[in-house]
């Protein structure tokens, strides 16, 4: 796994349209329903994953522009190495590696004390930012067994509903699998 970044998030509840009993929040990487900090990406101190290096950062960017953290909650976020592409076989089936954005310095640093609180498939049809997340933006939380904060429960069952196809009809990828860290 890969160190990808942090972010700062507004916990939602689960939306009423999401068909699943067992969801209570969303702890998606995706920004589309338990939504960001801010638009943050116009103040240009992410880093090459389109995420902060460290929490420290964020905080500074929200005090010097009058953003207020206290309804937030601190994630960290590890990435599998290869991203996932249907329809375009590679030589390791339908996975191939990604990296960074070179322009952008990309140096995350690795908290000690974390959390994992499960899986997320995120759609990066762009390639930089985090866009949607398969299981709770395309609702695939109602058809495969999540967690109580709709992510999937391992790498290992993230990498084989994809093998599957299993989300070949959602957002259009590349897709990427996130380990989600909860911080204190």
């Amino acid at each position: 796994m890969i160190p990808v970044g942090y972010m700062a998030k507004y916990i939602a509840e689960k939306p009423n349209i999401l068909n699943n009993k067992i969801v209570k929040d969303l702890f998606s990487v995706s920004g589309c329903i338990s939504k960001n900090f801010a638009d943050y990406i116009p103040y240009w101190k992410h880093n090459g994953y389109w995420l902060y290096n460290c929490p420290i950062i964020i905080e500074k960017l929200a005090k010097d522009n009058n953003l207020d953290l206290s309804q937030t909650r601190f994630f960290y976020y590890e990435a599998y190495e290869l991203q996932h592409r249907s329809g375009k076989k590679t030589v390791d089936g339908f996975w191939e590696p990604f990296a960074p954005e070179k322009s952008i310095s990309t140096d995350v640093f690795v908290p000690t004390c974390k959390k994992l609180e499960g899986f997320d498939i995120v759609s990066f049809s762009q390639e930089n930012a985090p866009e949607c997340s398969y299981l709770s933006c395309n609702h695939m939380a109602e058809d495969i067994e999540v967690n109580n904060h709709c992510l999937l429960g391992s790498l290992e069952e993230a990498k084989n509903y994809l093998n599957q196809g299993l989300f070949d009809n959602c957002e259009p990828g590349p897709s990427r699998i996130l380990a989600v860290y909860s911080l204190d």
